[in-house]
């Protein structure tokens, strides 16, 4: 492993040091097993299988989840630009906080429509999961329009949200904010420069009379991380 330039990457994406130190160790981790347990594979050559193995005998061992060490690993492969392992990694974690995470319901996004949400409930899609299994295609979210009689934009907009929504702290009141303000999808947000993300939220906010305020930097740098690292699982 080029430890010397993932350790930079992760700088350059905002980690602190300690953050730094502690996603090395995860991987390391990583290449300890392949070398004991896949017969000396390396890192640069490990396949999904590897990983879905590695993820099963950690938990195994350890007695507890595995998404700390798959959320490092997700970013090593990420530097490295193998896309596969990435994502692979990065869909791995995300059903272990699916485990732990309350799901937020769409009627509690801010701005939308009451009679939307609760015509979507009465046929079982009541929150952001369920959304975005529902209509995560064009062709899904065309045939749920005319199963509901819901205009298709406003299936698109509670999809949009729903899949904002998977990037903490983008709940009513942010993913709103982010889907008015026009960046309204994961590729959208991770174009952005995190300074100059906040700085449009909040000429946007001045300029609107948005009830809300803009993200503190900190935010604003932890959101465009996340939509550079998540998996795309919603097609627009």
């Amino acid at each position: 492993m080029d430890e010397a330039g993932f350790r930079q990457y992760l700088k350059w994406a905002g980690r602190a040091e300690h953050v730094r130190a502690k996603a090395i160790r995860f991987v390391q981790d990583f290449a300890h097993y392949l070398e004991q347990h896949r017969g000396g594979t390396q890192l640069d050559a490990a396949s999904t299988e590897d990983l879905e193995a590695f993820t099963k005998w950690f938990e195994a061992e350890q007695g507890g989840s595995a998404k700390m060490h798959l959320w490092a690993i997700r970013y090593y492969y990420h530097y490295v630009g193998n896309d596969t392992l990435q994502q692979r990694a990065g869909a791995l974690r995300e059903a272990r906080v699916k485990r732990t995470r309350t799901t937020f319901l769409l009627r509690k996004f801010r701005g939308v429509n009451p009679d939307h949400t609760a015509t979507l409930a009465a046929i079982g899609i009541k929150d952001v999961d369920q959304m975005r299994a529902a209509a995560k295609t064009p062709q899904a979210r065309k045939a749920l329009a005319e199963r509901t009689s819901i205009p298709l934009e406003a299936i698109l907009e509670l999809v949009k949200l729903s899949d904002l929504a998977r990037i903490e702290g983008l709940k009513g009141i942010r993913a709103r904010l982010y889907y008015d303000a026009g960046v309204d999808t994961l590729d959208k947000l991770a174009q952005w420069d995190p300074e100059e993300l906040r700085a449009m939220l909040q000429a946007f906010v001045e300029r609107t009379g948005f009830d809300g305020i803009a993200p503190l930097p900190k935010e604003a740098r932890n959101a465009v991380a996340k939509a550079k690292e998540l998996p795309r699982i919603v097609e627009f």
